[in-house]
């Protein structure tokens, strides 16, 4: 695992390589162009960044995990400065107890995006993933609320509200 100095260089890299594609514009008048946007996007392939991205990601996730509140400040602003890496790298959904908590930290590293209802939506829609997979949500939505921002960035709570506010709810319950 990369040290934060190095992972934040490293991040940015990416992002700048990215950002050409990220920010592309959208031919509205394009016939396709909800096709091509529901297809989702391969701009870590066409940047070919697929690799570096992803284990960029994973040491942020690491990183933010194992180290302290210092650690999970620095990388929580260093992505909301890198846009582009943000939006182009995920890492895959796994049904599993494992799989939920790692969308959970990224969530939680992400502290809602530009939209604190995107992030609202995809929550919702994780939760409903793994609830059909078998999964105990609750006790990790618990854990990883422990690691998340306490700030309201946008008026509708923290990350860390919004976690446990979803530990709290019914299973069918929505926003």
């Amino acid at each position: 695992m990369r040290e934060l100095a190095e992972l934040e260089e490293w991040v940015g890299v990416i992002d700048a390589c990215i950002e050409p594609i990220a920010t592309r514009p959208v031919d509205l008048t394009d016939p396709d162009w909800t096709r091509k946007m529901q297809e989702g996007s391969r701009s870590l392939d066409e940047a070919g960044m697929r690799l570096e991205a992803e284990a960029a990601l994973r040491d942020v996730l690491s990183l933010y995990q194992e180290g302290d509140e210092g650690d999970r400040a620095a990388l929580r602003a260093l992505l909301e400065r890198c846009h582009s890496f943000t939006w182009a790298t995920t890492l895959p959904f796994e049904p599993t107890p494992q799989g939920f908590r790692q969308r959970l930290v990224e969530m939680s590293v992400e502290d809602q995006g530009r939209d604190t209802r995107d992030m609202m939506v995809g929550l919702n829609g994780l939760c409903g993933q793994a609830r059909a997979a078998g999964v105990d949500i609750r006790p990790l939505l618990l854990e990883v609320a422990e690691l998340s921002s306490e700030v309201d960035k946008y008026g509708m709570g923290s990350t860390r509200d919004i976690l446990l506010r979803a530990a709290g709810r019914e299973p069918s319950g929505l926003w």
